[in-house]
């Protein structure tokens, strides 16, 4: 149960990031606990996780701000574990130095910083950058079906929807311009075609017209006289 240093601390920060959000992310608490908070950290343009919508939790405990969070990510990157907690300056892994002043922006700020980074933490993994941009292609699908992101992420849900509406109008409308596109293919063929035939025709009739060379033959030569 939080302390009402806690509420008073997180239900302020939250009217702040509501007020003034900070780029590429979203975060608010639950209802029903306000120690828990879902955060999204949209991939930034130029880098490996453009694109991506990346869900994640902190979960702060009844004595924060004086102790630090867990930091967790929900959502395969390519960067870290899912649903593990990491190992960052500014969770739980290291109250020694966390700073009572840090906020949800400041930890979801650097969280992110971090996540361009290449440097190894408990909880970080491999992959090569194609995997990585391949994660932030699936990444909004994959948290659609996660109920809590449902709710608490309504409009990145109807993001979601467009674009699988949009998709699906794509791919009905790729038989059809394929079918046109034959269709022409084979007009521009007849086409050709026709004008092509005057041409033999005439060939033909100049050919037929021409007068033959008739080769003279030979004498037959005599039979010798038979003596």
């Amino acid at each position: 149960m939080a302390s009402d240093l806690a509420t008073r601390r997180l239900l302020r920060e939250f009217a702040a990031m509501r007020k003034a959000p900070p780029d590429n992310i979203v975060a608010r608490p639950l209802e029903s606990n306000v120690l828990e908070w879902h955060y999204v950290i949209t991939g930034t343009k130029d880098s490996v996780y453009e694109g991506g919508h990346y869900h994640g939790k902190l979960k702060f405990p009844p004595e924060y701000p004086l102790r630090p969070p867990s930091v967790l990510m929900c959502t395969p990157s390519g960067r870290f574990k899912t649903n593990c907690r990491l190992c960052l300056s500014m969770s739980d892994f290291h109250p020694e130095s966390w700073n009572p002043m840090w906020s949800v922006s400041t930890i979801l700020t650097g969280l992110y910083s971090f996540m361009l980074e290449s440097s190894p933490t408990l909880g970080s993994v491999e992959a090569t950058p194609a995997q990585r941009r391949r994660f932030a292609a699936q990444s909004l699908e994959f948290n659609c079906a996660n109920e809590t992101f449902r709710g608490l992420f309504p409009d990145l849900v109807e993001l979601h929807e467009e674009r699988r509406k949009a998709a699906a109008r794509r791919r009905a409308t790729r038989p059809a311009a394929a079918a046109a596109g034959d269709s022409d293919g084979r007009a521009r063929w007849a086409a050709a075609a026709t004008r092509e035939r005057p041409r033999t025709r005439a060939r033909r009739t100049r050919s037929s017209s021409s007068p033959r060379r008739r080769h003279a033959r030979a004498p037959r030569a005599s039979s010798p006289e038979r003596r």
